[in-house]
């Protein structure tokens, strides 16, 4: 008895659903799991899993967290928030070890450009799985390209519903990123709310699994008004606790029109976990994201360029110049010139 085999001897059934989870996979966000699906019912290939996964990325919704590596990440990597790197070890962790969540785990992250919400977004990717942002399984939506148009908005909540419908359907432990939540038009958000709440199935299908992750520049007014209280009080930042600006950051995206969680059921009902403050970034915060580009690039520490560096940023307030107005946003730009 022959069988057939695809390029390089492959068999034939392996060949196909690789053909078909690269064909599918350029269709995102449209689930890459139907493909895989239509054509493992067609070839009977189920038993062939393991091995299929050695080629082509397979999801693992029940693979467990790396608390140590994550909480390395965080500690290594991401300057100045103590606040950030302690609610989402924790968050991360309790979810992934809940075997029965009753809920989607719900994160939304705000404050000012440059502090870190998308970078941490991008750690918490890599360790959810291996391939990142690349991964076919974590999902990025940007505000301003994927519903630019406010006229718009039945539209893109009817496809916001598909889209999250058909990924988590592929992969029950889905990662959704929205960034520029500060721009997205009120009431879209809200079309996810079912897949949110504490729904067993939603028309068949279990999100209970999945991640969201909201990135906001709004609230950083309130979080950066905080920080100065504690700096012009004489205490530390890092004295600075989750419950002085959870609530005030909540209420305030809350009523923010342009928060896009403005009067959102997302907060009304409470089915956003945590709402998690980044803090405005210091000039040694400057000097450790300059360390650590500089490492990324494979160039030696040369603390002169360090300083240089962080001395070129504009600080504020006025009088004070504590926090860098940028964060560490233009730190990659401004070595370029280095």
């Amino acid at each position: 008895m022959w069988r057939v085999s695809g390029p390089c001897g492959v068999p034939a059934p392996l060949w196909l659903l690789a053909l078909a989870v690269r064909g599918a996979a350029a269709l995102e966000p449209v689930s890459v799991g139907l493909a895989v699906g239509v054509v493992s019912a067609f070839t009977g290939f189920l038993s062939y899993e393991d091995w299929y996964c050695r080629f082509a990325e397979c999801c693992a919704a029940e693979r467990p967290l790396n608390a140590s590596a994550l909480k390395l990440d965080l500690e290594e990597k991401l300057f100045g928030q103590h606040l950030a790197t302690e609610v989402i070890l924790k968050a991360l962790t309790g979810f992934k070890n809940n075997k029965n969540p009753k809920k989607p785990l719900t994160l939304s992250l705000h404050g000012w450009a440059g502090t870190g919400k998308n970078f941490l977004s991008q750690i918490v990717a890599k360790n959810l799985h291996p391939r990142g942002l690349k991964s076919n399984f974590v999902h990025l939506y940007v505000s301003t390209l994927h519903f630019p148009h406010e006229q718009k908005i039945t539209l893109y909540q009817d496809q916001l519903q598909k889209w999250i419908r058909g990924n988590v359907s592929a992969c029950a432990s889905s990662l959704f990123i929205f960034d520029e939540m500060d721009k997205l038009h009120p009431g879209i958000i809200d079309a996810i709310k079912p897949f949110l709440d504490y729904y067993e199935q939603v028309d068949g299908v279990s999100y209970r699994r999945a991640i969201f992750i909201f990135l906001s520049n709004a609230g950083g007014d309130l979080i950066t008004r905080t920080a100065l209280d504690f700096w012009r009080a004489g205490r530390k930042r890092e004295d600075i606790q989750l419950k002085d600006l959870e609530t005030v950051l909540s209420m305030g995206v809350f009523n923010n029109k342009h928060s896009g969680l403005w009067h959102s059921g997302l907060i009304d009902r409470n089915l956003i976990d945590y709402f998690v403050p980044f803090l405005p970034l210091e000039y040694r915060h400057v000097q450790m994201c300059v360390r650590a580009e500089l490492r990324a690039r494979g160039a030696a520490l040369d603390e002169d360029i360090v300083a240089r560096v962080a001395q070129e940023m504009t600080f504020f307030p006025k009088d004070e110049k504590i926090y860098s107005d940028k964060g560490c946003k233009t730190v990659q730009s401004r070595l370029d010139f280095y």
